[in-house]
């Protein structure tokens, strides 16, 4: 899997380690934890991620489940987003996603019950100002999804995306430390969700192992978004909350 070293990615990786997965992370950051794999790799660099799959291969045997987890988000108005900006989001969002199966679906094995999870985001839906190259990115990695569940399944791969909402991750804690008053952000981000409160990692962990799963065994070319129910209750106006 790619992006294993924190936030979302780490508690996949440890989700999928706890149901019986031998987890391979491929990251541009170290790792050090006992019960995880992990590698160099870009996954932007072609070169790269034949090594990665190369190293798993010889080391750890034939791969049976692809995560594509790693991401970067880049924001600001479009006047000032710069072309280098926009190219990094995408090779790093995209392109890497892209590469990871390729090099997947020519080592993986139909009884082993392949299976690919990319991680989207909500954002392909329904974003944020400012951020026209993430969701853009991300839009297309449903696109992705779509389409290599589409050429994958005759060969048994299983492809299918996990769409998170907001979830209590490093990214998203420094951000909400940027707040003047953290308490109120977060009862009222805790209020745009019918289920009272916002995603841990592990509801994404707890997905992704589903996905890879023979559980999921009919399941393919879908976007799950797991969100707390937050794309689904419309918001009203301070005024109508009388």
């Amino acid at each position: 899997m790619t992006g294993g070293a924190q936030g979302i990615g780490l508690a996949i990786a440890r989700s999928l380690h706890e149901a019986g997965a031998l987890v391979v992370i491929g990251d541009i950051q170290s790792l050090d934890d006992d019960d995880l794999h992990c590698h160099e790799l870009d996954a932007t660099d072609e070169a790269s991620v034949a090594a990665f799959f190369a190293h798993v291969r010889q080391n750890h045997g034939r791969p049976s489940v692809l995560v594509n987890n790693a991401g970067i988000l880049s924001g600001g108005p479009l006047d000032r987003l710069t072309v280098s900006e926009w190219d990094n989001v995408m090779a790093v969002n995209l392109r890497g996603p892209f590469l990871m199966a390729k090099q997947f679906a020519s080592c993986c094995a139909p009884q082993d019950n392949p299976a690919i999870v990319n991680i989207s985001s909500i954002e392909a839906f329904s974003g944020n100002p400012d951020h026209t190259a993430y969701m853009t990115s991300k839009a297309g990695i449903n696109g992705l999804t779509v389409s290599l569940a589409i050429d994958l399944g005759p060969r048994g791969v299983r492809v299918n995306a996990i769409a998170p909402g907001w979830i209590n991750t490093e990214m998203n804690d420094g951000y909400m430390a940027r707040v003047p008053d953290r308490a109120k952000a977060e009862e009222q981000l805790c209020s745009l969700h019918p289920v009272g409160r916002i995603g841990s990692p592990s509801d994404i962990g707890d997905v992704a192992v589903w996905l890879a799963s023979e559980q999921s065994r009919f399941v393919t070319g879908q976007v799950i978004q797991v969100e707390g129910g937050r794309r689904v209750k419309l918001p009203l106006p301070a005024a109508f909350n009388v």
